[in-house]
């Protein structure tokens, strides 16, 4: 096996819950040690967020698969860092390190003496990446917040959900954790574009990721059309603002999905539905009289998309290259040919030899592929191998470590 392309670096990893972790185990399906870092007899609060638990082997309940859906291939490492002799550890592992990742509440680490200042002065070359909800300046520097929370405030609900004229209209939230799963993504560019940089430079620095401000980027176009037109954008359920026929399609025995995305592409779905003449319609020929008219357009559209089953439809969409699905279950998803052939889904061997299925990282590397040896740690799975092999500790010290409860 090639390395991995972060081999060389070491994590500690202070997070929990969902944006903080999906950076981490970014990270360490790239390569990198990821040490992190759980309370002790408490650990991630997610670890109990279930079920569904993770399997075991012996069939007792081990962790939610929520936790191991963001925290494999990581070491689980219980201190109190809220202890003098906590905070001293803490130290020393990151004097190993070069990156450590935390989402407490803006200035909650810093109390600890392990804010970003104090310990550049001891590891001038650490990355130090803070996720909060609200970023560590602005009058809402000191707010807790949820997923929820960002997707309403950064007005992505505003935009998500049938409209109001409609049966179940009103704002949404998206279906997954998406400010929390962008903040990650996020987060991850900029520990490796920082690690980048002091590469040449040999300085670390303090990266400060917002949910708040990932999920305003997460708005993209629609925020941007906003700010050049001066028109707030409508919800439109699962069509589209730029863009028409692009939506879902009740037919004959069920329901699909129809993107066309430009003029070529309406031309070829009018092919491909026997209806040439809207085509060539001048209401309809180019996306802005599509848009402009989708009203007279849509209408037609759907009587004719009802006429025939799902089956009949994909298979003439899919002749003329008009883009189309089906609208998948997770059962349906996984089982797809073309989800199989990209082995998106995994199955990663657990320490107690049980097997647990999750979605393999996307990233696809021709020259440094990645696997995956290690599952999601049981708490505190690697206390005793960490503070050993990186700190020196004896079992005698470790012991007592644990009898004040420090570990």
């Amino acid at each position: 096996m090639s390395d991995k392309p972060l081999q060389k670096y070491r994590v500690l990893d202070m997070t929990r819950v969902l944006a903080g972790p999906w950076c981490t185990q970014n990270l360490a399906d790239l390569g990198a040690e990821v040490i992190k870092v759980e309370r002790p007899r408490l650990g991630d609060e997610t670890r109990g967020w279930g079920p569904p638990w993770m399997p075991a082997a012996d069939g007792e309940r081990r962790d939610s698969a929520y936790f191991g859906s963001a925290n494999r291939g990581k070491k689980s490492v219980t201190i109190d860092f809220t202890t003098a002799q906590g905070q001293a550890l803490i130290r020393e592992l990151v004097l190993q390190c070069d990156v450590l990742v935390e989402n407490y509440k803006a200035g909650t680490l810093a109390r600890y003496g392990l804010g970003y200042d104090d310990l550049k002065s001891i590891n001038p070359g650490l990355v130090y990446c803070s996720v909060t909800g609200f970023g560590h300046t602005g009058p809402y520097s000191h707010k807790p917040g949820y997923d929820f929370v960002f997707q309403a405030m950064s007005g992505l609900m505003s935009i998500t959900g049938e409209r109001d004229d409609l049966p179940g209209g009103g704002p949404q939230k998206v279906g997954i954790a998406v400010a929390d799963i962008t903040t990650g993504m996020y987060a991850t560019v900029a520990v490796m574009a920082a690690l980048l940089w002091r590469e040449g430079s040999g300085r670390g620095q303090h990266l400060d990721m917002a949910l708040l401000d990932c999920a305003m980027a997460f708005n993209s176009n629609q925020a941007v059309n906003y700010m050049a037109s001066g028109k707030l954008p409508r919800r439109h359920g699962n069509a589209h603002s730029n863009a028409v026929p692009y939506q879902v399609f009740d037919t004959l025995d069920g329901q699909i999905v129809v993107a066309v995305g430009n003029d070529s592409l309406f031309a070829a779905y009018c092919q491909a539905i026997g209806r040439p003449d809207l085509g060539a319609d001048g209401r309809f020929a180019k996306v802005s009289g599509r848009l402009q008219n989708r009203g007279a357009l849509l209408p037609e559209l759907s009587r004719i998309m009802a006429g025939q089953p799902s089956a009949e439809w994909l298979a003439r969409l899919d002749a003329a290259g008009v883009p189309c699905a089906p609208i998948n279950d997770f059962e349906q998803a996984l089982a797809d040919p073309q989800v199989k052939a990209r082995s998106i889904e995994t199955a990663i061997a657990l320490h107690d030899g049980a097997t647990f299925r999750t979605i393999a990282s996307p990233l696809r590397f021709s020259e440094t592929p990645l696997d995956y040896p290690a599952g999601p740690p049981t708490l505190g799975q690697h206390t005793g191998a960490v503070l050993h092999e990186r700190l020196g500790l004896s079992d005698r010290q470790q012991a007592a470590l644990r009898q004040s409860g420090v570990i």
